[in-house]
C-alpha cells in the first residue's frame, strides 16, 4: 500500500469582460477619456451576441458632501466590478477634496454583476458622480395657492422662485464589449463563483476536477488526464507562464494565493495558438488586474494561513501586491498521521507601474517548497517529495485603440527536487521570452501573433544501485533523466473573423523547435475554432487543434524531465464539437462530443499492459499510440445566486495500442460525475454540498514476489533487505512472477475495479461590515463519506489476490477569513 501511496505522491510530484456604461443616478452621460483598457466602442451588435448586461447598483451610492469642498462638481469613475458584485480598482478624474470622497464611498458599493449569457463575470464601467453644495440647495416647491377671494386685491409680496424643470428621463445605458469572448469549448470559473463549492477550499485551481472532460488519478488527488491525455501531458500556466508543480505535496492547495486569481480556464482540446507543447489539455490561470486602492485579504485554517495585500504608490500610478501561504500541519499530523512529515509555503509579489495612459511595467514573482516524508520504524527518514520552484516574470506592456495590447516579457526561473535520502536529485534554471500582440484591426477582424522562447538547464543525479546488478527499472531511469541543456522556440498566430454578428471563426497556426541532449524536431501545429450564434439561446461550438509535445513523464515535478528526443516528439489530434444552450433561470448547458488521438504516446502511467509488472521508468520507455472518444454534458448556474449549482457529467473510454497489444488505459473512468448545489439560507448563511462519482478503473495487479507474503515468506539470501539485486534474486524473481501470474489467470477476478462516491459539504457564515469589509467562517469536508478507493489488486502465492486501498482521505477544514 505504501508503494502505491509513494506512486501517486510521486505522480503528483484573456480574460475578464471590459465594457464601458454610462450609470450614475442621474443618467447624466460621462464622455470617455483614454485608458489603457480601452479607446474605442464595439458595435452594440457585438453586445448583443454576446448577451451582455451590465452592473447596476444595488445600494446607494450618493457619497456625502466632502468637508472643505465649495459648489458643485462632477466625477467621474472607473470602475472594476467584480464578478460578486463588489468594486475592485477605482480610476477617478475630477477636482479634490471631490475626486478622493468619490474613491472612498465607491469602494464599499454594491453592484449586481454583469453577465455574459447569464453568468457572472467582471466589468469595467464608467459611473459619474455629482456632488451638489448644501448651501445652493434648491428649496423646496411650494404649494401652489388657493384662488383668492373676492374683493381687493391683496398687498403684492416677492414672488416665490419659479420650480425647476423635472428632470430629463434616463438615457438608456450604452453597452461597448472591448473585451475578448473565451474561445469555444473552454470551461471558465471564477473565483467567486469556487469560494462556493463544496471540496474545493475557495482554491480555483482544485475546481478544475469537477469540469468536464477531467478524469482524476485518485479521489482528492488534483492530477487528472484530461479527454485521454496523461497528467505529464498537461500544461499549467499563470499569466502565461509555465509552472512545473500547480498543487503543494498533491493533495493541497494550488501553489498561488486564490485572492489573487481572477478565474481559471480549462482548454480540453483544440485550446488557441498561443498555447503550445503540451499534447493534452492546458489549465491556464488569469491574475487580478492591478487595484489602485488599499485592499486585502487573509485566512486562517487549521492546517494552514495565507495573505494577500495591495496598495497604490505614486499617487496611483503604481501598485504593490505582496501575499502568501505557509503550512503548520504537525499538530494534526501528531494526532492521525504520526509517522508523516508534512510541510509547505508559498509567495508571490506583483509591481506596476503605468508611465502613461498607455505603457506599463510590471514585475511578477512567486514561488513555492514542499515537503513530504515517512518516518520509518528504525527512526530513519524516507522522503516521498521535496522540492520548490521559483519564477520572476518581467513584463511591458503597450494598450492600443479598440482594446488592443501588446505584451513582452522576460522569465527567470529555478526549481529542484530531492531523492528520498534528502539529497538534491535534480535542479532546473530557466530563462525564457515572449512576445504577443492582440491587434483589433477593424470591427469583425482581430489580428493575434506571438513568439516565445525557453532555455532551461538541467543538473540531474539519477543513480543507479550501487551494487553490480541495479533493476531495469533503475537504469530505465538513468537513461531518462540526464543532465543537458533543452531549447524550446516557437511562433504562432491566429485571427478572430466575425463576417457576422453570429459568425465567429478563428483559423490559426502555430510552429515549435525543439533541442534537448543533441537532438532537435521541427513541428507544425494548425488549429481552427467556430462558434455560430443559430439562435438567441443556442450557439453551435467546434475545436480543431494538432499539438506536438517532447517526451514526458507522470506529471510536472520541479527539476526533472525526461531528456532527449528518443522515439520523436509526441503528436495529438484534437476534435470536438457541441451545443451551447440558455435555459431559463440563467442556467447554462454544454453537450459536446470529442475525440483525441496520440501518436508516439508516453504514459507511465496508462501504458499498464495486462499480466506485466514493470516500474513506471519502464513504462515511460514505452512508445505507442492512444485515442479517446466521449460525450461531455455541463449544466451550471451560478453558485453566487441564492441557489446555485451544476452538473458534470463525462462518458468517455481512452484506449492504448503499445506494440501487437491493445488495451484499456489504466486509468479509463467510463463515467465521472460531479454535481453540487449552494444555498443562500439568509443572514449570511450558506450551504452547499457536492456528489463525486466515477466508475472504476481496469483490474490493476501487483505481484508481492519478496517479503511476508513471497514464495516461502523468504526473500532469497535476505540477510541484508538493502543489498543491490544479485543474478540469482533476478532469476527467482522472474520464477515466482510466472508463479503468480499462472495463479492469477486461474481465479476469476472482476475486469474492472469497484466504483467509489463520495461527499463534500460546505458551511459559511458571512459578516458584510462597513465600506466593504467582510469576515466569514467557513466549515467544509472533503470527503464527508469517508471512502476508500481501490487503486489494485495485490497478489502473492500464500494470501491469493486482495484489493488494496487508498484512505480513506478526509480532509476537514475549519477557518476564517477577512477581508478590506
Amino acid at each position: 500500500m505504501r508503494g502505491r501511496c509513494r506512486a501517486i505522491a510521486a505522480s503528483a510530484a484573456a480574460g475578464a469582460l471590459l465594457a464601458l456604461a454610462d450609470g450614475d443616478a442621474r443618467a447624466e452621460p460621462a464622455q470617455r477619456q483614454a485608458a489603457p483598457a480601452a479607446a474605442a466602442q464595439a458595435p452594440a451588435a457585438a453586445a448583443q451576441a454576446a448577451q451582455v448586461t451590465m452592473p447596476s447598483p444595488i445600494d446607494p451610492t450618493d457619497p456625502p458632501y466632502p468637508p472643505g469642498g465649495a459648489g458643485d462638481a462632477t466625477v467621474v469613475l472607473r470602475l472594476t466590478v467584480h464578478a460578486d458584485g463588489t468594486v475592485g480598482a477605482v480610476e477617478v478624474e475630477g477636482e479634490e477634496p471631490f475626486a478622493s470622497a468619490a474613491a472612498r464611498a465607491a469602494a464599499s458599493w454594491r453592484f449586481e454583476p454583469a453577465r455574459r449569457d447569464g453568468r457572472p463575470i467582471g466589468a469595467r464601467i464608467l459611473f459619474r458622480v455629482t456632488f451638489r453644495d448644501p448651501r445652493h440647495a434648491v428649496p423646496a416647491t411650494p404649494a401652489a395657492p388657493r384662488p383668492a377671494p373676492a374683493g381687493p386685491a391683496p398687498p403684492l409680496e416677492s414672488a416665490a422662485p419659479a420650480p425647476p424643470p423635472p428632470p430629463a428621463p434616463p438615457k438608456p445605458i450604452d453597452v461597448v464589449v472591448v473585451g475578448e469572448r473565451a474561445a469555444p469549448m473552454t470551461t471558465s470559473m471564477t473565483r467567486e463563483e469556487v469560494r462556493q463549492m463544496p471540496g474545493a477550499f475557495g482554491d480555483p485551481f482544485r475546481a478544475v476536477e469537477a469540469m468536464p472532460g477531467v478524469t482524476p488519478i485518485a479521489s482528492g488527488v488534483p492530477y487528472f488526464f484530461v479527454r485521454g491525455a496523461p497528467p505529464g501531458n498537461v500544461g499549467y500556466f499563470v499569466d502565461g507562464v509555465r509552472v512545473p508543480l500547480l498543487y503543494h505535496v498533491a493533495l493541497g492547495p494550488s501553489v498561488i494565493h486564490p485572492a489573487l486569481v481572477e478565474r481559471v480556464d480549462l482548454y480540453p482540446g483544440g485550446f488557441p495558438a498561443r498555447f503550445g507543447r503540451y499534447t493534452g489539455g492546458v489549465i491556464a490561470g488569469e491574475t487580478r488586474e492591478p487595484s489602485r486602492l488599499f485592499h486585502g485579504e487573509a485566512n486562517v485554517r487549521l492546517f494552514d494561513a495565507g495573505a494577500m495585500v495591495e496598495a497604490p504608490w505614486a499617487d496611483g500610478r503604481g501598485t504593490a501586491l505582496v501575499g502568501g501561504r505557509y503550512a503548520y500541519p504537525g499538530a494534526l499530523l501528531s494526532l492521525f498521521s504520526p509517522g508523516v512529515e508534512l510541510g509547505y509555503w508559498d509567495y508571490q509579489a506583483r509591481a506596476t507601474y503605468d508611465f502613461s495612459p498607455y505603457d506599463r511595467v510590471g514585475l511578477f514573482a512567486f514561488g513555492s517548497h514542499d515537503y513530504l516524508a515517512q518516518i520509518e520504524d528504525d527512526g530513519e527518514t524516507d522522503v516521498v517529495l521535496a522540492g520548490d520552484f521559483h519564477r520572476l516574470d518581467l513584463r511591458y506592456d503597450r494598450f492600443f485603440g479598440r482594446g488592443g495590447r501588446l505584451r513582452h516579457a522576460v522569465t527567470l526561473g529555478y526549481e529542484q527536487s530531492s531523492n528520498q535520502d534528502g539529497e538534491r536529485a535534480g535542479s532546473t534554471r530557466l530563462l525564457g521570452t515572449r512576445v504577443e500582440l492582440s491587434a483589433p484591426v477593424s470591427e469583425p477582424l482581430t489580428v493575434r501573433a506571438g513568439a516565445d522562447a525557453q532555455l532551461e538547464r538541467f543538473d540531474i543525479d539519477i543513480r543507479e544501485n550501487d551494487g553490480d546488478f541495479p533493476s531495469r527499472n533503475d537504469r530505465a531511469l538513468a537513461r531518462l533523466f540526464t543532465s543537458r541543456e533543452d531549447l524550446a522556440a516557437g511562433l504562432w498566430a491566429d485571427v478572430v473573423l466575425r463576417p457576422a454578428p453570429e459568425l465567429e471563426v478563428v483559423p490559426g497556426v502555430r510552429g515549435d523547435f525543439f533541442s534537448s541532449g543533441g537532438e532537435t524536431a521541427w513541428t507544425v501545429d494548425p488549429r481552427l475554432a467556430t462558434r455560430l450564434q443559430a439562435t438567441r439561446n443556442v450557439a453551435l461550438l467546434s475545436a480543431f487543434g494538432m499539438t506536438h509535445q517532447p517526451p514526458s513523464f507522470l506529471g510536472a515535478v520541479p527539476g526533472l524531465q525526461i531528456g532527449g528526443l528518443r522515439g520523436g516528439v509526441q503528436t495529438g489530434l484534437l476534435a470536438s464539437a457541441g451545443v451551447e444552450l440558455r435555459l431559463p433561470e440563467g442556467i447554462k448547458a454544454t453537450i459536446s462530443a470529442f475525440r483525441s488521438g496520440f501518436f508516439d504516446l508516453s504514459d507511465a502511467l496508462g501504458n499498464r499492459l495486462p499480466g506485466t509488472d514493470i516500474g513506471l521508468a519502464q513504462r515511460a520507455e514505452l512508445r505507442g499510440t492512444g485515442s479517446t472518444h466521449g460525450l461531455e454534458i455541463h449544466a451550471h448556474r451560478s453558485l453566487s445566486k441564492r441557489v446555485g449549482g451544476f452538473v458534470s457529467y463525462t462518458l468517455s473510454r481512452s484506449v492504448r495500442h503499445v506494440g501487437r497489444e491493445t488495451f484499456d488505459s489504466a486509468f479509463d473512468r467510463r463515467h465521472v460525475l460531479n454535481a453540487a448545489a449552494a444555498v443562500d439560507l439568509g443572514r449570511g448563511w450558506k450551504l452547499g454540498g457536492r456528489t463525486v462519482f466515477y466508475s472504476g478503473i481496469p483490474m490493476t495487479l501487483d505481484y508481492d514476489l519478496w517479503g511476508n507474503d513471497g514464495l516461502n515468506g523468504q526473500r532469497p539470501d535476505n540477510d541484508d533487505e538493502d543489498r543491490p539485486d544479485t543474478e540469482e534474486d533476478l532469476r527467482r524473481r522472474e520464477q515466482l512472477r510466472e508463479q503468480i501470474a499462472r495463479y492469477v489467470r486461474g481465479l476469476s477476478l472482476p475486469e474492472r475495479l469497484p466504483a467509489f462516491f463520495r461527499l463534500d459539504l460546505r458551511l459559511e457564515k458571512r459578516w458584510v461590515l462597513r465600506e466593504g469589509r467582510t469576515v466569514s467562517l467557513t466549515v467544509e469536508v472533503l470527503n464527508a463519506t469517508a471512502g476508500k478507493e481501490t487503486l489494485q489488486y495485490e497478489c502473492s502465492l500464500l494470501r491469493g489476490c486482495e484489493p488494496e486501498e487508498l484512505g480513506p482521505i478526509v480532509i476537514p477544514s475549519l477557518g476564517g477569513e477577512a477581508s478590506f
